[in-house]
């Protein structure tokens, strides 16, 4: 009878911790185009752990992101990893993006990104990339909210960009 109910609470007790133990690798991007103000405002959301083990691996240094002893250049870094994983071609252009900032909210870094004086959007073509080489499972998904318009993409390595045409 013991052995019996050792095993019933092993049954149980085994798949809860297998679920617990599970790491998502998705990251959120939020973009919205504002024409009355001529500008794109972007927002997108990374786990610190994901991008620290990455930009880590990318400069071959131990940051600590989030902490009292991340970097000084910190902001340098971040900057150089998303103007080469994360790009958009408006208007059939590739338009690059100013850097506004960035946020941590417990275990996510949220970076600003702004794109001054667009005038008109007729095409909008997103490229994220990020953390794909180091997450084979990551999920990058973008929300695009234009005028009264919203779209989602769901990017991954197989398939790392997202077009719309107006």
């Amino acid at each position: 009878m013991k052995l019996f109910r050792k095993l019933v609470i092993v049954a149980i007790i085994l798949p809860l911790l297998s679920f617990s133990m599970h790491k998502y690798y998705v990251s959120m991007c939020e973009v919205e185009y504002l024409p009355e103000r001529d500008v794109m405002q972007i927002k997108l959301g990374l786990f610190i752990d994901d991008i620290e083990l990455t930009l880590n691996k990318d400069y071959n240094k131990t940051l600590k992101l989030g902490t009292p002893l991340e970097p000084e250049n910190v902001d340098e870094l971040y900057f150089n990893y998303l103007k080469n994983h994360f790009r958009l071609v408006l208007n059939e252009k590739e338009t690059s993006y100013t850097f506004v900032g960035k946020q941590y909210d417990d275990d996510i870094v949220r970076f600003y990104l702004e794109i001054p004086n667009l005038t008109e959007l007729n095409s909008f073509e997103v490229f994220n990339r990020c953390l794909f080489r180091d997450f084979d499972d990551q999920l990058n998904i973008i929300k695009l909210k234009v005028k009264n318009y919203h779209k989602t993409f769901y990017l991954s390595k197989k398939n790392d960009k997202g077009l719309l045409k107006f």
